[in-house]
């Protein structure tokens, strides 16, 4: 019996270490996940990887009990520097709450960017990017808080994943102080079939019409996100964000704004927030820091995003 005992103890013991080392590999990568992304052209690599600045974490109790807290991410050098940073929001994905995706932020930040989220778990009306928003707002008019007068208001972005992308949509278009965003993006939008009173609810619904800022929009080529249906009347095979769906809000959007829609080959919609992350920090490093390198990638016939391995089925305005 006592061979019994040491054999199962052994058993126990190894099962507990490689118990330890799955998580230890998986916290290692969530928190790294800018270092082990592959990219395929230069500009993709220097936007993925980390930004020239330190970054700094402070967190406010939230009024709405839904909402939790306020949690910013910002440059470390703050208190010192003489200009204003820009400001971006984000909306949470479904279960993927600011909390839980802190590298991001975190990536955004060093680049230059005061970065907020909340513990929502139904971002997709945008009242909490909203509220978050107007949060910041009264912070850059504290003079006791650390963003007083830190805030540049006329360089204000948004972006969101999955149900995010729903939140990040109607922030801009539905509640009252969209008007202050300046560029918004959007990663593997929740699609108009899930916004039907007889699937999601009309809640998950949207109008990209109602867009007049910079919007670029993607979503990945996995089974999950693409599904396999063509438009919105299938029954089956519809994924998180279908190409048709892509394809029908940037038809949507005016041509008077300025839209760029494209998919990351072989990822799907869990990965889709770190995949397509440099892309989309070099969005806001153009729209809100005038940084003209950044828009290299976006712009001219020699675009990097055409180039790109990792990417397909790209569309833009101009």
């Amino acid at each position: 019996m006592k061979i019994i005992k040491r054999i199962a103890l052994t058993v126990v013991a190894i099962i507990i270490v490689v118990i330890v080392g799955i998580l230890a590999i998986f916290s290692y990568r969530n928190a790294n996940y800018y270092k082990l992304v592959k990219t395929d052209k230069p500009l993709e690599a220097q936007y993925t990887a980390l930004g020239p600045y330190k970054v700094s974490y402070q967190e406010f109790d939230s009024e709405n009990e839904a909402f939790k807290k306020n949690e910013i991410w910002y440059p470390s050098e703050i208190k010192e520097s003489a200009s204003a940073l820009p400001l971006v929001i984000m909306a949470n994905g479904t279960g993927i709450t600011a909390s839980k995706y802190k590298a991001v932020f975190k990536h955004l930040a060093s680049w230059g960017f005061i970065v907020v989220g909340n513990e929502d778990e139904n971002s997709r009306t945008g009242a909490s990017s909203s509220a978050s928003l107007n949060f910041m707002l009264s912070l850059n008019e504290d003079n006791t808080s650390d963003f007083y007068g830190k805030i540049d208001v006329d360089n204000i972005g948004i972006g969101g994943h999955s149900q995010g992308g729903v939140g990040t949509i109607n922030a801009v278009t539905m509640q009252d102080n969209g008007s202050y965003f300046k560029a918004m993006y959007t990663a593997s939008t929740t699609s108009s079939f899930w916004g039907q009173e007889n699937q999601l609810g009309t809640d998950w619904s949207y109008d990209v019409s109602k867009v007049n800022i910079p919007y670029f929009m993607v979503a990945g080529t996995g089974s999950f996100d693409a599904g396999t249906a063509e438009d919105i009347t299938a029954t089956e095979g519809q994924g998180i964000t279908p190409l048709w769906s892509l394809q029908k809000n940037y038809a949507e959007i005016p041509d008077t704004v300025t839209k760029i829609m494209a998919r990351r080959v072989n990822t799907d919609h869990g990965d889709m927030l770190t995949h397509a992350d440099g892309y989309m920090t070099a969005w806001f490093m153009y729209w809100l820091k005038g940084d003209t390198q950044a828009g290299d990638v976006f712009f001219g016939d020699d675009a990097e995003l055409l180039a790109n391995e990792n990417w397909q089925d790209v569309m833009r305005s101009q």
